[in-house]
């Protein structure tokens, strides 16, 4: 089973980005341009969480927040990515598991990425049955 990113970015070139870097390695990608689809729950479960402070008429903090409430996903890592300097203080206040700002170093993203996205005891298909 291939590692699982759900990406959430308003910005279609950062979006391609993502999907290039990510790519590459063999991960399987989900990608979102605002959060709405993740508010409703209307996404498969990931092995991580790549969120955007900053999404069209919606804050990346508040996503977090959401999934980290939330059963189903509270275990699964969220890294806040934001151009602002106060991110990691917002990122930890809401529990998001790292953060990385814009613009960021290609390989330290996908360091991070591989931390967060180890297998769990339980697999992304059996946390998505608590929806």
């Amino acid at each position: 089973m291939k590692t699982k990113i759900l990406i959430a970015d308003d910005d279609p070139a950062i979006r391609d980005v993502f999907k290039m870097i990510f790519d590459r390695p063999g991960y399987e990608i989900e990608v979102k341009e605002d959060g709405k689809d993740i508010l409703k729950n209307n996404y498969d479960l990931p092995h991580v969480f790549l969120i955007d402070k900053q999404l069209s008429g919606m804050d990346g903090l508040q996503i977090c927040r959401h999934l980290k409430d939330n059963d189903a996903t509270k275990d699964i890592p969220v890294i806040m990515v934001s151009a602002s300097p106060d991110i990691g203080m917002l990122a930890q206040q809401v529990g998001a598991d790292d953060y990385i700002e814009k613009p960021f170093d290609l390989k330290r993203l996908l360091k991070m990425v591989e931390k967060y996205a180890r297998p769990t005891k339980k697999s992304a298909s059996q946390r998505f049955d608590k929806f």
